[in-house]
């Protein structure tokens, strides 16, 4: 996916709502994960498992991902953190 002729999003528009279940993608262009949810400035994501089972979450800061909508109107993200590297980062537990 050529993710240069994405339209980056503004920050307006970096809401709960909107982010909520956009797909992150990693430096070799694949699929690492996708956004559980937002918690303050951090994104929550959801990494590994298969459809949301067995997902490890983890937060990473938002400026870490640069979300980008698609031809199709898609929210996505992409960074430069590897799948593995997002394992190995501390599971996220909400207070």
């Amino acid at each position: 996916m050529d993710h240069s002729k994405h339209v980056r999003l503004a920050p307006a528009e970096l809401t709960a709502e909107l982010l909520d279940g956009a797909t992150i993608y990693g430096p070799g262009d694949e699929k690492i994960g996708s956004v559980s949810h937002l918690h303050g400035s951090q994104v929550v994501i959801d990494v590994g498992g298969f459809l949301g089972i067995g997902a490890k979450p983890v937060s990473v800061s938002l400026s870490e991902l640069e979300f980008m909508r698609d031809e199709d109107g898609d929210v996505h993200a992409v960074t430069t953190w590897t799948k593995d590297q997002l394992k190995q980062m501390p599971e996220h537990v909400d207070p």
